[in-house]
């Protein structure tokens, strides 16, 4: 790497919603800017979270100085937990930011030896090489920061997760005063946030959702109100609990991460609510449906979020039926769309009413969309320009954005997990590859690479499918026959037929290969394999797991 030249390592976050991590380099010295992590996608079966692969880091982990949290989202803050066993840096970030970070990283047995050091808005700290200015900006979270880092080929400006809302509901808007000032000063590259480039127009105030919940209550007075949001959303929050208490109504949380968060919004004076206002779930039962409004996780769909067993009929102390109406006040993140049909779908069955995004502006995005994203680069008119945080789709939208604005295409470049970029006097270029592959964690079996999970897949599409038989080693014949058993399998008449095949072919082949000479188990069970699954693959297109366990006497 040149002497005067900045390099950026991203790990995660370039073509998914999620797993937002990046390494920016000076001098040899690294900081690390959020850890986050991403939910699976239905066919990842039995895997919990996916988190970037850490190792290029590890390796390196003599010169990572810090860790920088932009806000306290799961995407960017929930893979900590696994990075600081083996990378333990200072954790800088706001007050919020790092409190939720705090929990989590307590609730893994990780947090005791860790150094956490908050900041405050445009508070600007030495961190490695950097000088580190922390701007505010309005997200779906409070206390999220955009950072530039003043480094020696000019400034680095991380976006963030953002909006341009000029009614946030606590008045901190994203300070464009502040980004006008840095483009002046000159932006080396800009890495900004694409979740909404494709998106035309401006993302609505996170103010309106307060008046649609308002007009909701006031049609359903004596119904009993469940509103269902992130737990990490305190100003969404805030709007229900001002809703509920202008009609007279009591407040309960439900969820884990819901209660905690609550109480650490309020114990930083980021959320005000009475604690006389607030009924604990097991009382709920003592006030009627109109006078209670329940706020509660899961909107998502998570299977062990309050939602979800509501709509099970699973949660203690309260079942909701059709004197409630459900509100679902957020927006299916992409690969959860399948888990918030269901909950909907049982909670009709309950003859509960839902209200949801898709018929009522129950939700406001956190993201900016493409009016505010042109806004953004003409206050800070960047040299060079990396769209990050979204699909791959967004960031190309981004990127022609970018040169809509007066870019040049080759101070733009589009990038993926991996990808190293090197920023100079002179302009950006592709430096290298670092491994940036997913890295899956099974709440049971800890972390599986690609080959479990893919026979997970094939399990679940084409079943399970298993040859035993015996050998008599000495005279080179089969004494006890073959037989093949499946699992997943329709056991129709078609099937039968084709079980019979498999089995013959199988045992001519075994045949054929103990005339040949051969009596070793594990090339015998390998030629039972790789006849059936030839015959599967080829014939039937099915492709079974196969095991085989043919034994030798």
């Amino acid at each position: 790497m040149a002497k005067e030249s900045i390099r950026v390592t991203f790990l995660g976050g370039l073509g998914e919603i999620g797993r937002n991590c990046l390494a920016l380099e000076q001098n040899g010295r690294i900081v690390v800017v959020d850890a986050g992590l991403m939910f699976p996608e239905p066919t990842m079966y039995g895997v919990d979270i996916i988190l970037p692969d850490f190792r290029w880091l590890i390796e390196r982990r003599d010169r990572v100085d810090a860790i920088v949290l932009t806000h306290g989202h799961e995407d960017h803050t929930g893979a900590l937990r696994y990075l600081v066993k083996d990378v333990n840096v200072p954790i800088y970030g706001s007050a919020l930011t790092l409190g939720f970070a705090r929990h989590r990283l307590s609730e893994a047995k990780v947090a005791h030896d860790l150094t956490f050091i908050e900041v405050e808005d445009h508070e600007r700290r030495r961190i490695g090489p950097f000088e580190v200015e922390f701007i505010p900006v309005t997200h779906s979270v409070p206390s999220a920061h955009a950072l530039a880092f003043h480094t020696s080929v000019g400034i680095v400006l991380h976006s963030g997760d953002f909006k341009l809302d000029l009614t946030p509901i606590d008045g901190r808007r994203t300070d464009v005063t502040r980004l006008a000032a840095i483009g002046e000063e000159g932006v080396a590259l800009l890495l900004c946030d694409s979740t909404n480039a494709e998106e035309p127009g401006f993302t609505a105030s996170e103010r309106s959702v307060g008046a649609a919940l308002r007009r909701l209550f006031l049609e359903r007075p004596e119904r009993r109100m469940v509103v269902a949001c992130f737990a990490s959303h305190i100003h969404r929050v805030q709007q229900i609990i001002n809703v509920a208490l202008e009609q007279k109504r009591k407040v309960v949380l439900m969820g884990r991460s819901m209660e905690a968060n609550v109480k650490l919004a309020r114990k930083l004076n980021l959320l005000h609510v009475s604690t006389a206002d607030i009924v604990d779930v097991e009382n709920i039962d003592r006030y009627p449906p109109g006078e209670i409004c329940v706020i509660c996780t899961g909107s998502q769909g998570e299977p062990l979020a309050a939602l979800s067993k509501l709509s099970r009929g699973d949660a203690r102390f309260l079942k909701v039926g059709p004197d409630d109406t459900v509100i679902l006040s957020s927006h299916p993140i992409p690969g959860n769309e399948w888990s918030v049909g269901r909950v909907i779908d049982d909670l009709h069955r309950a003859g509960t009413e839902v209200i949801h995004s898709g018929n009522e502006p129950v939700h406001a995005s956190g993201h900016a969309r493409q009016g505010e994203l042109r806004t953004y680069h003409q206050l800070v008119r960047p040299r060079n320009f990396v769209p990050v945080h979204g699909e791959y789709r967004h960031m190309v939208h981004h990127a022609d954005l970018a040169i809509s604005m007066g870019l040049k295409h080759n101070h733009v470049l589009i990038c993926e997990d991996g990808d190293q970029v090197e920023v100079s006097a002179t302009g950006i270029r592709r430096s290298g590859q670092v491994p940036a592959g997913f890295h899956y964690i099974d709440g049971s079996a800890g972390d599986l690479d690609e080959r479990p999970l893919e026979e997970r897949r094939m399990l679940a599409e084409y079943g399970l499918l298993l040859i035993t038989g015996g050998i008599d080693k000495d005279r080179g014949v089969i004494v006890e026959p073959v037989r093949v058993t499946t699992r997943g399998w329709f056991e129709g008449e078609r099937d039968s037929e084709l079980l019979e095949l498999v089995t013959s072919q199988v045992r001519e082949a075994l045949d054929n290969s103990l005339r040949d000479g051969e009596r070793d188990a594990s090339s015998l069970n390998k030629v039972a394999q790789r006849t059936a699954g030839r015959l599967l693959g080829q014939k039937y297109r099915r492709q079974p797991v196969l095991l085989a366990a043919v034994s030798i006497f």
